[in-house]
């Protein structure tokens, strides 16, 4: 799981250990190393454009986070990336990207209508003719929060060679079961107390999604269930979707 929630320096040091490249990353770098010019929206610690810039991307790759501390992290990964603190509501860019991704569930931290339309507002603006908006949000029928409760305990190590313990719990769900408010719990290594943190998610169907696309003038060209590319169904985890510009 990832929690965009990161904005403590100590917590964002330990953030690739939560979360190790996977086959969702595999994925995404497909996609950026296919594209000229690309945009990373909640780019995090900027794992997946550094890892295609060592890979041999030649051309133009930007992130955008609003945690400064994750952006901390980027800067000192890869300099030859251009990193950009802020929101993807307030991004100001024309036309300049022929690839926009929203990676690590990120899409579903935008819980409000509003913020959500704006969001895509700005994305839409980004993109190039004929680009295209690539994005993945958790499938509220395989209700994935079902399984965060604190018996699930993850160990990993940190960056000071402690063991760290991790573990959520869900809070609330919404009687719509589209927002699910739960807390990320961090104990051992540097910390003499648990640390918590506190998240919200939303979750959108693919129809929900398809039109909040379209208000924004993005089209739904493609739809996966999972990393493999395989149908949506309701037993998928993911809503993998691939959105252009409507013509």
């Amino acid at each position: 799981m990832v929690d965009r929630s990161f904005g403590d320096m100590s917590l964002a040091e330990l953030y690739d250990g939560l979360n190790p490249w996977g086959a969702g990353d595999d994925f995404y770098l497909d996609l950026v190393m296919s594209a000229r010019a690309v945009l990373d929206v909640g780019c995090g610690t900027g794992k997946l454009l550094h890892r295609a810039r060592r890979a041999g991307h030649r051309g133009r790759l930007t992130g955008v986070d609003p945690a400064a501390a994750m952006l901390v992290q980027a800067r000192r990964r890869e300099p030859g990336v251009e990193w950009v603190l802020g929101e993807s509501r307030t991004m100001t860019w024309r036309g300049e990207f022929d690839l926009v991704v929203m990676t690590g569930h990120a899409f579903q931290v935008l819980l409000l209508d509003e913020e959500l339309r704006l969001a895509l507002g700005a994305v839409r603006a980004a993109l190039a003719p004929g680009g295209r908006f690539v994005f993945e949000t958790r499938n509220p029928a395989a209700r994935a929060w079902g399984t965060w409760t604190p018996d699930q305990v993850r160990r990993f190590t940190g960056p000071d060679g402690g063991v760290v313990r991790v573990w959520h719990e869900v809070e609330s769900v919404s009687a719509a079961e589209d927002r699910v408010t739960f807390t990320e719990t961090f104990e051992g290594g540097r910390w003499a107390q648990p640390q918590v943190s506190r998240s919200t998610l939303r979750f959108l169907d693919g129809a929900a999604l398809s039109g909040f696309l379209a208000g924004a003038g993005l089209t739904v060209a493609e739809q996966y269930g999972d990393w493999e590319r395989g149908p949506l169904t309701p037993a998928s985890p993911e809503i993998i979707t691939v959105a252009r510009p409507t013509h």
